[in-house]
């Protein structure tokens, strides 16, 4: 089962938590979770929605761990890897590359400046597929509820997205002035 499945776990708690840091801890913790539950799970729901709601139960857990230690939000970005990891396609320049680049950890950057619960649900519906049934069933919560999440983290991500761009724009004029 830890192997069907821990990739999506690792991706999951990666995109919820924005960091590396304990991420193997974090993983190990939804897993042996898992394992103390299934005794009580009833079969009502696939495993990977059952597998989905714990790791949003250990995000949560490291998130409330990290303000209480009052650590700043890290993004996805992986520093560490090489360069040649990073160039997906070889057919692009390297300042589209650069711009892609830069608008990646803009989202990422708002993707985490967004409540928890806003950025649980787009990171479970954008990034996992998940449908609303099952982010609803996952998180406890009414159909409607989610689809409310869903609507206001995309309308705050966008609006953060564009006033970036606008803060670029402006950068960029005042140095070529």
């Amino acid at each position: 089962m830890v192997r069907d499945h821990q990739a999506m776990v690792f991706r999951t708690l990666l995109r919820l938590t924005g960091s590396h840091e304990h991420l193997d801890d974090l993983a190990q913790d939804v897993f042996l979770r898992l394992y103390r539950a299934l005794p009580s799970f009833r079969g009502e729901a696939l495993i990977t929605t059952y597998l989905y709601r714990i790791a949003v139960n250990v995000a949560q857990d490291e998130w409330k761990r990290r303000r209480r230690v009052d650590r700043s939000h890290v993004s996805l970005s992986d520093e560490t890897s090489a360069w040649e990891e990073r160039l997906a396609h070889p057919d692009r320049n390297a300042e589209q590359l650069i711009e892609e680049r830069e608008f990646q950890q803009a989202v990422e950057v708002q993707l985490q400046r967004l409540s928890q619960i806003e950025r649980t649900i787009i990171v479970l519906y954008h990034q996992e597929e998940r449908t609303y049934e099952q982010i609803s069933y996952s998180l406890g919560m009414p159909i409607g509820t989610v689809r409310t999440h869903l609507h206001r983290g995309r309308k705050k991500l966008r609006e953060a997205i564009q006033e970036h761009k606008i803060k670029d724009r402006r950068s960029i004029c005042q140095t070529n002035s």
